[in-house]
């Protein structure tokens, strides 16, 4: 894992963008635009690493690719937290977005208060099926911190310990080619 400062010009960047565009294009669990935000934030930090510059909504639903590199599309998740990120941690990903052509997963954390993104790791589509957990909307499950939340669609997890670890913005560059 490592962890980056957020530019505030890319957060207002990203704030610009939630209020001009709706970026929850599901059939349910579209996110509230706080969550929006945070996933726009993660994918713009991510697509600038590779020289791709922020989110710009205007093209509409980018059907689950936020970036190609390598020829590979990659899907960019994000999580909002107002804590550290751990080792120890999970990973939640929506069921619904499971059909998206998407090769590898870059799996992220913001941290609301601080305003840094941990990049927690990467893995492919493949690897990611075969260790995925799920869990039916409705379940109720229990955080690191030992506190709960019921899911509100269906839901996979992964863990931070079984994503591909990177150490910096050229490792990840690195493994990916």
């Amino acid at each position: 894992m490592f962890t980056v400062s957020v530019d505030p010009k890319l957060i207002e960047h990203c704030k610009v963008m939630v209020s001009k565009h709706d970026f929850g294009k599901r059939f349910v669990a579209n996110g509230t635009k706080e969550q929006q935000l945070t996933g726009i934030i993660g994918q713009s930090v991510v697509m600038d690493f590779f020289g791709k510059g922020y989110v710009d909504g205007s093209s509409g639903f980018d059907e689950g690719v936020d970036l190609v590199f390598a020829d590979k599309t990659i899907d960019v998740k994000t999580m909002g937290r107002t804590t550290a990120v751990k080792s120890g941690y999970t990973n939640n990903f929506l069921k619904l977005q499971d059909y998206f052509d998407t090769d590898i997963y870059i799996f992220c954390s913001y941290h609301k208060i601080k305003q840094v993104l941990t990049v927690c790791g990467w893995i492919s589509k493949e690897d990611f099926v075969a260790k995925r957990r799920f869990y039916p909307k409705g379940s109720v499950r229990t955080r690191f911190d030992k506190t709960t939340f019921t899911t509100f669609a269906d839901l996979y997890e992964i863990d931070n310990k079984d994503l591909n670890n990177v150490n910096s913005i050229t490792d990840l560059k690195n493994q990916l080619k």
